[in-house]
């Protein structure tokens, strides 16, 4: 693996962050909260790494530009602004949230979970789509 394989592996990581989140949601919904202990502190997880292996990759390689032209083009900056500027929030609430319940302050935490769920996983589903347009359906030459 080289450096030039970390967007596929933030993007992987980022999914699955998304995925161990709706997880985490359905089993508190279901009142099993040892799985959604799980799920959420995988997504912590996988986050932790996502944001670790992103910081790597622009270090080594910079920006990379969007080759997309026309109304794809807007789109594709209308995702990543609201993903950057959503993303600054998502590590402090994530902090926050998971430090509330692993301290049992459980209301505090579903007071706070009910933002941070939602602005996680847009992030998270939103990382995946800057991949897959900036790498995969719009490449650079």
């Amino acid at each position: 693996m080289n450096v030039h394989d970390l967007p596929l592996l933030n993007a992987l990581l980022n999914g699955s962050s998304a995925v161990c989140l709706l997880a985490g949601f359905y089993y508190i919904r279901r009142g099993e909260i040892r799985k959604h202990r799980a799920c959420m502190i995988a997504a912590f997880v996988c986050s932790a790494l996502f944001l670790t292996s992103y910081l790597i990759y622009h270090a080594n390689v910079g920006s990379v530009p969007f080759a997309g032209r026309g109304s794809v083009r807007a789109l594709y900056f209308a995702i990543l602004v609201s993903h950057t500027l959503l993303a600054a929030a998502v590590p402090p609430l994530a902090i926050i949230t998971l430090r509330r319940a692993l301290l049992a302050r459980f209301e505090k935490h579903r007071q706070i979970a009910r933002w941070a769920l939602p602005v996680w996983l847009y992030v998270s589903v939103t990382g995946v789509v800057i991949y897959l347009m900036l790498y995969r359906i719009y490449p650079s030459a």
